[in-house]
């Protein structure tokens, strides 16, 4: 857990260093950095599905995200992993 709260604080310094790289006057660089979001957005849907597929509830994932169960369910519930299970 330490090596992934690391990972994730790394990335978001790399984020910020970029901004500022292109805030500085490379506006070529700003789709590529917007286009990050997309890529952010697709890597937390694996994690979701991941997780599901490793028996975590919808409700427990909903706690970490700070939303509710059905709100997480509705954006990634027809994955792989919900197929076989029912929304707990």
């Amino acid at each position: 857990m330490v090596e992934n709260a690391e990972f994730t604080a790394f990335g978001r310094r790399i984020i910020r260093a970029a901004g500022r790289r292109i805030a500085a006057g490379d506006v070529e660089a700003l789709p590529a950095l917007a286009a990050l979001s997309a890529d952010l957005d697709a890597a937390i849907g694996d994690a979701v599905l991941g997780l599901r597929a490793a028996g975590y509830s919808w409700a427990e994932i909903a706690s970490r995200l700070g939303v509710s169960r059905q709100a997480v369910h509705q954006r990634w519930g027809s994955g792989p992993a919900d197929s076989a299970r029912e929304v707990a």
